[in-house]
């Protein structure tokens, strides 16, 4: 009988769908690479979150066919070491736009709105912090897009038809019909886009260079008291260096689901950084997008281990 070792906690329906199909599932006692390295041996599958797959947990596991990877991001898979050995790596892309969008959304309006503020003025007492801090109106701002994949598109269409704001991406890599079909502005480049960003929300995958694409040059070309948003990949934004605009009030404001690294250090500025909503990358954390992206990999181990080709292999 196959088996699929599993990382983390993934939606039950994906087990109960494994086990029917008769293979065997078994969790890691804990969510750490060391715990994975001890415990993956005979498996044939894997189904990994966030905690990725090393190149020695790929060694320790001679009989592994397949690395389902549960979201979109494969950044802290082995994939070089993977292809060596002849392992398919899959992921789950689309699984999880809607709920993405819709915190981007979210996080937006938190920072515009100062609602984590607001919320613990009301608990302290403070009925006044209504007369002192006002919030801001999204209608007629204008929302820069980092990317222009199925999250971006989402956020256009909630924040161009349903708040009012002018949109606006950027995406090397999407033809520009995609752009008019979507009845959004096309910016010719990254500098375009910070120069007329009311707010900047990032949404491309990790580039692998190892450089944040919004670093303190970046962050220097946006308007003043401009607002950050990014649900995208923590190293995509210089921390010192947003915590740094957010002091001086270069930066009006940020909302960030995901950080570098994660979780943060005690020590990082943004902790202390004015005017930012921070949350532990839950983005995709929704029961629909879970159950979702759980299923696709629960159907590509069973297609990988029947000798199918799984879709969405990279």
């Amino acid at each position: 009988m196959s088996l699929c070792f599993i990382t983390q906690q993934i939606h039950p329906d994906a087990v109960t769908c494994l086990n029917e199909a008769g293979i065997t599932t078994r969790y890691a006692t804990e969510p750490s690479m060391e715990a994975v390295i001890r415990e993956i041996g005979d498996a044939d599958a894997v189904i990994t979150r966030d905690l990725g797959l090393s190149e020695e947990a790929l060694r320790a596991a001679p009989k592994l066919k397949i690395i389902s990877c549960h979201g979109s991001g494969t950044n802290r898979i082995a994939k070089a070491a993977a292809a060596e050995r002849g392992v398919l790596v899959t992921n789950a892309p689309n699984t999880n736009s809607r709920s993405v969008a819709e915190m981007t959304i979210g996080l937006l309006l938190a920072v515009m709105r100062r609602l984590c503020e607001a919320d613990r003025a009301v608990r302290e007492g403070n009925w006044a912090f209504r007369y002192t801090n006002n919030g801001t109106e999204l209608h007629g701002r204008t929302i820069g897009l980092v990317g222009f994949g199925a999250i971006a598109r989402h956020v256009a269409q909630v924040a161009g038809h349903g708040l009012g704001m002018h949109v606006v991406a950027w995406s090397p890599s999407v033809p520009a019909e995609v752009f008019e079909a979507a009845g959004v502005e096309r910016a010719e480049s990254l500098e375009d886009l910070l120069g007329v960003s009311d707010v900047l929300s990032l949404h491309r995958p990790a580039q692998g260079s190892g450089q944040p694409t919004i670093d303190a040059q970046a962050l220097s070309r946006l308007k003043k008291g401009a607002v950050l948003i990014n649900t995208s990949r923590g190293g995509e934004v210089d921390g010192p260096a947003l915590a740094k605009a957010l002091e001086t009030g270069h930066v009006g404001g940020a909302g960030l689901d995901v950080m570098s690294p994660e979780p943060p250090l005690a020590n990082d500025p943004l902790l202390r950084a004015p005017n930012v909503v921070l949350t532990p990358h839950i983005g995709a954390t929704t029961e629909q997008a879970l159950r979702r992206m759980a299923m696709l990999c629960a159907s590509q181990v069973q297609d990988a281990l029947a000798g199918r080709l799984p879709p969405h292999r990279l």
